[in-house]
């Protein structure tokens, strides 16, 4: 089973983090280790911690880099990335074209998406869940409550 994460990056701490990861795991776990393939932008937050999660209960990671490469990753990210048993790094963006669009190429590599999502239209986990939903995948949407942005 491949699944993919997005989610907002803008998570107050404490709290949210703790209980958004603990969704994360429960999910993880549902999957048999030996069949789970994470697909991961690895950015901050659910990414990573999703990331994270499927390496610890023994699933594989394949991370999306878009074309303009990782920039200025984190430790936590670079680690991930050399982790990972496979890295799709994205075309560079071409002039009148789809472009380099990560949400996309996350949706075409999946079986099920999980979205950190509060719910609201027009971020971009709103934009990939809808994207995975009109090419028939499952989403799972995460948002226990009690999570909240740093707006």
């Amino acid at each position: 089973m491949r699944v993919g994460i997005t989610g907002h990056q803008d998570l107050s701490g404490g709290i949210t983090e703790m209980l958004v990861r603990g969704e994360l795991w429960r999910l993880v776990t549902t999957f048999g280790p030996y069949e789970l393939v994470g697909v991961s932008c690895a950015g901050e937050g659910p990414e990573s911690w999703f990331a994270r999660s499927v390496l610890e209960h023994g699933g594989k990671l394949e991370i999306v880099v878009p074309a303009s490469g990782v920039g200025s990753a984190s430790a936590a990210r670079l680690r991930l990335l050399g982790e990972a048993r496979a890295v799709h790094r994205l075309a560079a963006v071409e002039r009148g074209g789809l472009g380099d669009d990560t949400g996309r190429a996350l949706v075409g590599m999946v079986d099920e998406l999980i979205a950190v999502w509060d719910g609201e239209p027009g971020s971009e986990p709103a934009r990939v869940a809808a994207l995975a939903q009109a090419a028939g995948l499952f989403v799972h949407r995460i948002w226990p409550s009690g999570c909240a942005r740093t707006d």
